[in-house]
């Protein structure tokens, strides 16, 4: 859905953000009411992450006006605000979010104690540990005891955060349409997997990465909607904030299919890197295919349903 009020330079309006989100999710879930398209998403007793995309701080995270309607339409169905977690690896003071502001919990992922031992990712690519990965080893100075240097520190395991794997129940994903320099698009599947796990540096370019990831139970299971943030749009140097390649787009974009998201949310951003003379970046996102082969979602266009929700 687009609407040119939505936003001016960089301040969204919230009311009108607010409506963009209540009809693209009644859109979603083909229901008349607000309440009733949230009550088919989630249930009493539910515990509800908002999982946003906080990298690009102030001017270029997910925005506030959006997690707001999504709360006001999770108490609709029955959800309480303090069974609401809002998080992101880090970055949420700097993109706005403090915690008990909104009534809803407002959480980064705690360096190392904040991944879930048991909640192993195994995969045969090498990883150089870093401090905040789960089994970083550190000096022990007073003992003086010998551990490998950080150079020497290798793991084919990653490790689940906590916040995915205990907390929650079910997942509203809250990406901002925006590029990845390593894997093309910083969208709904990127969302639900690089920022959520450790060691994650040794993935780039592995297309197969990315959808065993979101495959897993404990992640793509929990995801009841996308909810994509197009207020802003970045065509080149995500999801960090690069001014030089960042416009308005006032849209906000809805679907239960990650991968049609995310395959629609691509064509743009090739689009316009085709009009600014940037080279094309889809080769990077070659695990949108790989993810549909897997029946994670549509890549063809004839399978794809986009709609243009019009403001009432």
């Amino acid at each position: 859905m687009t609407d040119d009020s939505s936003i001016t330079d960089y301040q969204d309006d919230p009311e009108v953000v607010h409506k963009m989100v209540d009809y693209v999710v009644m859109a979603t879930t083909e229901t008349n009411d607000v309440a009733s398209a949230w009550r088919s998403l989630v249930k009493p007793g539910d515990r509800v992450g908002i999982k946003i995309s906080a990298a690009g701080g102030k001017f270029f995270s997910s925005h506030k006006s959006v997690v707001e309607a999504i709360v006001e339409g999770l108490e609709s169905a029955g959800i309480a605000r303090k069974d609401i977690i809002v998080w992101d690896r880090e970055g949420l003071a700097a993109a706005g979010y403090t915690n008990h502001e909104g009534g809803y919990q407002v959480r980064s992922i705690e360096s190392g104690e904040g991944y879930d031992p048991e909640a192993v990712i195994f995969s045969g690519i090498l990883g150089k540990l870093i401090w905040g990965d789960l089994d970083f080893a550190k000096r022990d100075l007073k003992q003086r005891s010998i551990v490998p240097q950080e150079s020497e520190q290798l793991s084919q395991d990653s490790h689940l955060c906590r916040i995915l794997s205990h907390d929650v129940t079910k997942v509203i994903n809250v990406p901002v349409l925006s590029t990845s320099e390593s894997c093309g698009i910083a969208g709904c599947l990127y969302n639900m997997t690089v920022p959520n796990v450790d060691n994650w540096r040794r993935f780039g370019g592995n297309d197969s990465f990315i959808c065993d990831l979101y495959s897993d139970e404990r992640i793509g299971k929990k995801v009841v909607i996308n909810i994509m943030d197009g207020l802003l749009a970045q065509y080149a140097g995500g999801p960090e904030f690069q001014p030089n390649y960042l416009f308005r787009h006032a849209s906000i974009y809805a679907s239960k299919d990650p991968v049609a998201l995310d395959t629609v949310a691509l064509a743009h951003i090739e689009q316009w890197r085709s009009q600014g003379k940037l080279p094309r970046i889809a080769p990077r996102a070659a695990y949108l295919p790989t993810a549909s082969q897997m029946g994670l979602g549509a890549v063809k266009g004839d399978q794809i349903d986009l709609r243009e929700i019009r403001p009432r």
